[in-house]
């Protein structure tokens, strides 16, 4: 049997970081239940993670920063490295979320989410979601990314692409791998006025 999805999203996420780690601060943005925050420290990835999410899991890791969901509760530019771990989707007006995000990033975003062509895609991808959220009580809105319309946002909040990779190895049983790791892409992104550490500089690759 092989790793779980977690376990398998987690080893996409050290990747992506590994040409800018270690760095000091992060933000979870839509932290869960701080399952990702603890990993990341406790690999040494990140020196402090902070998640923040608009609800309390019932059994939580890590505690998070609770916000109404619009507007975190940070200054500008106040972490080195934000990231979102399928949780834009989420949102109401994801476009408007990772702009908030953006804001807190003093460097680096990550974003790990879910992206589709066709209406059958879709549908995979809700039901999925569904199955995956219901029972931790989080809507699923269904607000998924066609294509890749969510980059210029990146554009226009000052940002630059470093690695964009799609599809990738999230899902392993045999079944779901089949369908869910065909609309799985992570991404990361740097702050183009930001002064980045000369350690944390890489060559974009897509």
């Amino acid at each position: 049997m092989g790793q779980s999805y977690r376990e398998n999203v987690f080893d996409r996420l050290r990747e992506t970081l590994a040409p800018i780690a270690p760095l000091s601060r992060g933000l979870d943005f839509g932290g869960g239940d701080g399952w990702f925050a603890r990993r990341l420290m406790d690999a040494g990835l990140v020196g402090e993670v902070v998640p923040v999410d608009v609800m309390r899991r019932e059994r939580t890791i890590v505690e998070p920063v609770i916000y109404d969901g619009e507007t975190l509760p940070f200054e500008d530019r106040s972490f080195d490295l934000v990231y979102a771990i399928d949780t834009v989707h989420h949102a109401d007006e994801p476009t408007a979320s990772l702009a908030e995000a953006m804001r807190c990033a003093e460097h680096h975003v990550v974003l790990k989410d879910h992206t589709y062509t066709t209406a059958v895609t879709k549908a995979t991808i809700s039901i999925l979601d569904e199955l995956g959220n219901r029972r931790f009580g989080v809507p699923s809105p269904h607000h998924y990314q066609r294509g890749w319309e969510w980059l210029p946002t990146f554009e226009q909040g000052g940002f630059e692409l470093c690695e964009l990779r799609h599809p990738i190895l999230c899902e392993t049983r045999p079944l779901l791998s089949r369908f869910s790791n065909g609309f799985q892409f992570i991404g990361r992104w740097r702050r183009r006025d930001g002064d980045v550490p000369e350690e944390q500089r890489d060559t974009a690759r897509q």
